[in-house]
């Protein structure tokens, strides 16, 4: 039986802004804290109740694996907090990157919402999280991570796991930005009917194949209340759903989300894209991610990893593909790389 209780919602669908955390990849996770506390300024003056700020791997994320953090995670939550009057902050946490003791402390510093990331498989390892986030106060959401390499079915037997744990929105996390638009479909349904009114639902969209906002108004239509995305589409890959025209959408179709779109296209014209060190795109490398089924973080990973071995980009993208590689493993990428420099030499 579920404990979770989930919180009301005073708007048709809460749009969560991961500008500060999924940005973290395309930033190279060196974030300032002058850029969080003046995105987080025109976030929360656009009606933005959610702010997910933390390394892009989550909590404890800074490391020689995923990337060191050009500033403290903890600084830079208590820094949103800081600049935040109406908006709460989130962080992200993939156990076995993060501890309960890198959410306590991100707790600390003012976070109010972790969201548990998980492989779509493996929702089983993420109970003590939820229950140390309800202890704390918490309100909770799991991230079911590259939802494409599982079906609907057992996808919702693993936000059914989230539930009972104490999760209060369970994901369809489109990691790879790999989801056709009727692959989407049948995910949300899915997941909708398996939580019932004991549960919302939530969507995390990529733009590698272009279909971010149109999967989002897809679940919207399904009764998927959650959604994600980023200012100027900043994230992993070819970036998230843009959050800007989230609003907009929503706005032409008459669903109240409670933003402000003038504000928010403000936001990402005049406080996000004077900072870009690269606009997210549907270039080649990023397609082949969404086209192979890719972990949308691999991309600089890869771009790094082809430079220094003289191999193509997208060549170790397609293999890291072929081979099945998830989250975490992106130590691999240097052994795809070597392992085609040396076919190159041949």
């Amino acid at each position: 039986m579920s404990n979770s209780t989930r919180p009301v919602l005073p708007h048709d669908v809460r749009i969560i802004d991961t500008t500060l955390r999924d940005g973290s990849h395309a930033m190279a996770h060196r974030f300032t804290e002058t850029q969080v506390r003046e995105t987080v300024r025109a976030l929360d003056a656009a009606g933005i109740e959610w702010i997910e700020v933390s390394h892009g791997d989550g909590v404890g994320g800074s490391s020689f694996n995923y990337g060191f953090s050009g500033t403290d995670e903890t600084t830079l939550v208590a820094a949103a907090r800081e600049e935040a009057r109406q908006a709460r902050i989130a962080v992200l946490l993939v156990p076995g990157i993060g501890t309960v003791d890198d959410l306590k402390r991100a707790h600390d510093a003012g976070a109010e919402m972790v969201r548990v990331a998980t492989h779509c498989t493996e929702a089983d390892v993420s109970p003590q999280h939820f229950a140390a986030a309800r202890e704390l106060g918490m309100e909770t959401a799991g991230f079911l991570m590259m939802a494409h390499k599982t079906d609907p079915e057992y996808l919702a037997k693993q936000a059914r796991i989230m539930v009972d744990a104490g999760c209060h929105a369970p994901y369809v996390t489109d990691s790879a930005g790999a989801l056709l638009m009727h692959e989407a479909k049948a995910r949300f349904e899915a997941l909708v009917a398996e939580v019932g009114d004991e549960a919302y639902v939530g969507y995390h969209g990529h733009q590698n194949l272009a279909f971010g906002v149109a999967n989002s108004v897809i679940a919207q239509e399904v009764g998927v209340k959650y959604i994600d995305g980023s200012l100027c589409a900043l994230g992993a890959g070819a970036g998230n759903s843009p959050t800007e025209v989230l609003a907009a959408v929503f706005s032409r179709l008459g669903i109240d989300t409670g933003l402000d779109a003038g504000l928010l296209l403000d936001a990402a014209e005049e406080v996000v894209r004077p900072y870009l060190p690269r606009w997210p795109k549907m270039d080649r490398n990023a397609i082949v991610q969404g086209w192979s089924g890719v972990y949308s973080s691999f991309l600089l990973h890869a771009e790094r990893a082809a430079e220094r071995y003289k191999v193509p980009a997208h060549a170790i993208l397609r293999r890291c593909g072929e081979l099945g590689y998830v989250g975490g493993q992106e130590d691999m990428i240097i052994d795809v790389a070597l392992a085609l420099a040396e076919e190159q030499a041949a």
